[in-house]
């Protein structure tokens, strides 16, 4: 067998962090089978879908290198197929069309609330139903009233639904269109999809589909019903104050491979390893290691993971990641040594902005805030300073070593400490108190750049 899963968003905003999950574990668990992960949309939502939603959702994946083998397919070109479905259904007799109005529905849940009962449509249009002029009924899909319906998930384990829990549910609207729980069935089994996984809100919806699939002779798929993803206090995440899209972390400077590495730990592991490559994850992935309870999302952690990512990455990678960055701000790498740069600023940063920022005090001084000047450039500092650009215009060879050499004989002779010259000369020369190792920093700089600086 063909192992197939498939990732299902809704164009009806961006890409969830939640979704890419759900996305980044269907399409590993292809990968790791050699099978095959199709990208379906599931638009029907018409008034909330749009052409915006489905370019952002498309994009984050690509960024996310997220690729999928078929697709995209989306759902409201494939109406016909549906309306084929049902009318089999309805010959078939496991459908039903259903003449009710909405004031009888409402009375009639009225009624069971009164009685105790659960509120469900008793069947009343099953063997009466007769056209109404001017009603357009729905259809309903006969749900079997006696027996269970049972799956072994492989997140949650055995779960069993008694039908007499289960609605007729309606899977045609009255003008139509056919509803989500039904297109869904549709889509898996014409696709062939083998996996579904998705997250465990889904789960109520997973007997009805069940039922809707055998009532057609279709194979069931096997589900794994993803817990959700917290924040790090135990609440729900909400986009009005989390950083939910995934582009959003893309904006903070957080790196594809990092964010899919922080993802599938949320909820998965192996053993102790916390960083490692997409390529392993691939190789390691399950879907029954996947715990069923809730992840809680760790920003700090994230931004960890990130900063290892960072280092492990190529210099002429991590440029090309800034170099736009660079470019917009006006600054021409080739004017330093750009591989020394990015060798003693890679560790200094969880994120690419911060990186952006380290390389570019480099070629563009900072703008030096009143309280540093006030604080460290002194008369006595300044003072200073002047006195050690004389010792370094005089400096035969420029070195490390011998920069070095002349920094610890001049602190000597000055008798001060090392700060007392290392803060106002950072200030002086990048614009901030914070860089690499100043002696480091002025290697880099050039004896021409470093005295037009201190002047």
């Amino acid at each position: 067998m063909t192992i197939r899963t498939r990732f299902a968003p809704s164009p009806t905003g961006f890409l969830h962090i939640g979704g890419a999950r759900t996305a980044l574990f269907s399409w590993a668990y292809a990968r790791h089978n050699n099978g095959k992960f199709v990208l379906r949309v599931e638009d029907t939502d018409v008034e909330r879908s749009t052409q915006e939603s489905v370019d952002s959702i498309i994009h984050a994946m690509e960024w996310l290198g997220l690729g999928y083998d078929e697709g995209p397919f989306f759902q409201m070109q494939r109406m016909e197929r549906y309306k084929q479905v049902i009318q089999q259904m309805l010959d078939a007799g496991t459908a039903y069309y259903c003449y009710c109005s909405k004031e009888e529905l409402d009375i009639m849940r009225e009624e069971q609330k009164a009685r105790g009962d659960k509120p469900r449509y008793d069947r009343r249009c099953l063997h009466n139903s007769q056209p109404r002029e001017g009603v357009k009924p729905v259809v309903r899909f006969k749900n079997p009233t006696d027996g269970s319906v049972v799956w072994d998930d492989l997140v949650k384990g055995r779960i069993e639904i008694a039908n007499s829990e289960l609605d007729d549910l309606i899977i045609a609207r009255s003008d139509g269109t056919p509803t989500y729980n039904f297109c869904v069935v549709v889509d898996d089994w014409d696709m062939g999809i083998t996996h579904v996984t998705r997250g465990d809100d889904h789960v109520n919806n997973t007997p009805r589909q069940i039922n809707i699939l055998k009532a057609l002779g279709a194979p069931v798929p096997l589900y794994a019903h993803l817990p959700m993803i917290l924040r790090d206090d135990g609440q729900k995440m909400s986009k009005r104050r989390d950083p939910v899209s995934v582009m959003q972390y893309k904006d903070m400077g957080i790196l594809p491979e990092a964010l899919l590495n922080y993802l599938s730990r949320l909820c998965w592991g192996h053993g102790d390893d916390e960083v490692f490559t997409i390529e392993q994850f691939v190789e390691w992935f399950k879907l029954n290691n996947i715990s069923p309870s809730p992840a809680r999302f760790d920003m700090k952690k994230l931004f960890w993971v990130n900063a290892q990512h960072i280092k492990a990455l190529a210099n002429d990678k991590l440029l090309a990641l800034i170099a736009p960055e660079l470019a917009r701000r006006g600054i021409n790498v080739a004017q330093l040594d750009i591989n020394a740069i990015l060798d003693l600023v890679k560790t200094r940063g969880d994120n690419l902005n911060t990186i952006t920022n380290e390389v570019a005090y480099f070629y563009q001084p900072q703008v030096v805030s009143d309280e540093d000047a006030t604080k460290h450039l002194t008369a006595d500092a300044l003072g200073v300073l002047g006195k050690f650009a004389t010792a370094l215009d005089a400096l035969s060879e420029w070195s490390l070593d011998n920069i070095k050499a002349l920094i610890k004989e001049f602190c000597a002779t000055e008798g001060i400490k090392m700060p007392q010259l290392g803060m106002p000369l950072r200030l002086k020369l990048c614009g901030t108190t914070q860089t690499p190792s100043f002696d480091a920093v002025l290697n880099i700089l050039g004896k021409d750049n470093v005295l037009s600086r201190l002047q």
